[in-house]
Parts: structure tokens; C-alpha cells; sequence
């Protein structure tokens, strides 16, 4: 098997395995990262999302080649030393998550969003398509929202 190497969260490894292994696999089998959720592996929950050179991906459908010599940043890698990144800990402050499950992908989704507009509307943040079988959808927006003006 052939060696990929990149950088994960700021840290390079280099991993063996088969080119076309799903990242997710990668991330969660072979790195011991469990912030990105496995839920349909067809870029349809999106409970995976990650960001692959600062922009969204979805893990389950994005493959170990895709990625060498870039740079993936999980839900771990997201804050900055104890210093969460603002829609994380606008996440907190509006109590958002109820299971926690689609948490890791919709806040790494959002951060997406904010990257690309800083100042979305409803409309902008329900086209991240996250699913959230909680349906905690209303404090998603709102936490989407309170940490745009702190971005």
C-alpha cells in the first residue's frame, strides 16, 4: 500500500493505506479522530463535515488521495489552543446541541458559511443542509447569527 501524507489539525502524519479509502476512515480508524460523525456516506447528512484547505468537505465521500499534501482541519482542530473558535462557543452559549450527534459537521459547516459570508440570512444558513434529527435548526441560526458579530 502506498504512503499519503498532509497535515491534520496542524500536525503532519503520513498514513498506508489504499488511495481510494474514504478519509472518514482514515480520520476515525487509522488517526483516532471521532469529531467528524459517520451517518450516510453519501454527502447527504453532512455529520461528517470537515475542512479540507479551509473549505467544507464531507469526509465520507472525499478520498485518502484527495487529500495528500493538503491540509484537514476536524472539529478538533478548530479552536485555538482553550480558546474556542466563536461558533463553538456560540454553540455553548445557546445550548445548542440536544444528542450532539450532527454537532461536529454543523459547526464546521458554519464556520464554512461565516468564512464565505459573515453575515448570512436564514436562508444562507439553512443551504448548509446539515440534517439534525433533533431539530434544533432555530438556536442553530441563532448561534450562527451571535457568532458572526463576534467574527
Amino acid at each position: 500500500m502506498p504512503n499519503f501524507t498532509f497535515k491534520v489539525n496542524g500536525k503532519t502524519v503520513t498514513v498506508d493505506a489504499d488511495s481510494d479509502l474514504a478519509l472518514i476512515w482514515v480520520l476515525r480508524d487509522k488517526l483516532g479522530i471521532t469529531g467528524p460523525k459517520f451517518g450516510c456516506g453519501i454527502d447527504v447528512c453532512k455529520a461528517c463535515t470537515s475542512h479540507l484547505d479551509g473549505a467544507a468537505i464531507r469526509p465520507c465521500v472525499t478520498t485518502l488521495a484527495d487529500v495528500s499534501g493538503r491540509e484537514v482541519t476536524t472539529i478538533e482542530g478548530l479552536a485555538n489552543g482553550d480558546q474556542l473558535h466563536p461558533v463553538q462557543q456560540a454553540w455553548i452559549d445557546l445550548d445548542v446541541a440536544q444528542c450532539g450527534y450532527c454537532q461536529p459537521g454543523q459547526i464546521m459547516a458554519a464556520v464554512d458559511l461565516l468564512r464565505r459570508n459573515p453575515n448570512p440570512t436564514d436562508a444562507d444558513i439553512d443551504e448548509m443542509l446539515n440534517v439534525c434529527r433533533c431539530g434544533t435548526y432555530p438556536r442553530i441560526r441563532e448561534a450562527i447569527k451571535r457568532a458572526a458579530g463576534q467574527i
